[in-house]
């Protein structure tokens, strides 16, 4: 018969491996190897070599004992999992009042074990540790699967209706799923379509749809959160002297008095204006000042503009210039 494997080898910790890296080393490969989730010849052997692994190591005092002597000490069988909670051809001896295993040289509590396998596999079936039901698939839902949706600024921002076509999971053939986006979402949110992702391998429910939100660009609007930003571009003599300029909304339009001497940069605050959430909290529209410079010049505006430059103050003269 095949020397039974270290216990240690076998979970992929060192000898002087704490309980929480032994626990986290079983968990680890119970996932891996648990026969719900993997379908390969050698899964539930696999399964039962490592639970019995952690059963040993998991207890201080069978821990101590097998360090000194073994698998002998354990009572371990010659395949390394003969004579202990598990046997190759399925479960030994379940009974007592404490709910445990029993076989070999030791009483087995599952309930640790069942803990953890509550905590990996959630609401989705039974515990594996059920002797009704310990090498029959359990349902569990599909896999949920993942996809990107660009949709424009405007839908974005006000909320609205997308179709999206997508390659129904394990066939050729395609599938419409009807997306509602929610007023204000932001670019990199994420929306969870139920029932529309991987179908169950077990009977169970279907996965879901993880919708990546990308959002489009505007050529007049971008945002910050619920705000909404449009850069307004006035001229030299408006920045001057000040002026009335009229500005897109998402809903119609406003008025917006740009006052004299008014700076690239400058924003320009409409209360309640910019981006409402599914919540209905709304932002502000902020409509920020860029000053343009003209490319070209008449003679007469070239002779103008000369007069006015001798009349204005050097802006580098004063402030932080001057340190």
């Amino acid at each position: 018969m095949a020397k039974p494997r270290d216990y240690y080898e076998v979970l992929g910790v060192g000898r002087n491996a704490t309980a929480e890296e032994i626990r986290k080393a079983y968990r680890r490969l119970a996932r891996k190897y648990h026969p719900d989730v993997n379908t390969e010849p050698d899964a539930a052997q696999r399964f039962a070599e490592i639970t019995e692994a952690y059963d040993v190591l998991s207890d201080p005092d069978r821990r101590k004992t097998y360090d000194q002597f073994g698998h002998a000490g354990v009572g371990a069988g010659a395949a390394g999992f003969g004579q202990g909670p598990f046997r190759p051809g399925g479960f030994s001896g379940w009974g007592g009042r404490g709910g445990g295993f029993r076989g070999g040289a030791s009483s087995f509590d599952a309930s640790d074990i069942g803990s953890i396998f509550e905590e990996m596999f959630g609401a989705r079936g039974p515990s594996p540790f059920s002797t009704a039901q310990a090498h029959r698939p359990q349902p569990s839902r599909g896999r949920d699967l993942q996809h990107k949706l660009t949709v424009s600024f405007l839908t974005a921002a006000r909320g609205g209706k997308e179709s999206l076509r997508l390659t129904v999971p394990g066939s050729s053939s395609t599938q419409t799923v009807d997306v509602t986006i929610p007023a204000g979402i932001e670019h990199g949110a994420k929306l969870r379509i139920k029932g529309k992702g991987q179908p169950s391998p077990h009977g169970g429910g279907p996965g879901d749809l993880i919708l990546t939100i990308e959002v489009g660009a505007h050529p007049l609007f971008r945002r910050d959160g619920r705000d909404l930003l449009v850069d307004v571009p006035i001229t030299l003599a408006e920045a001057a002297l000040g002026t009335t300029v009229t500005v897109p909304l998402l809903e119609g339009t406003a008025q917006i008095k740009v006052p004299p001497g008014a700076s690239s940069g400058r924003k320009l605050r409409i209360k309640g204006k910019g981006i409402a959430d599914a919540k209905g909290r709304r932002g502000d529209f902020l409509a920020v000042i860029q000053i343009v410079a003209p490319a070209e010049l008449s003679p007469r505006g070239r002779e103008l503009l000369q007069a006015l430059a001798a009349e204005l103050k050097n802006p580098r003269e004063t402030g932080p210039w001057t340190s």
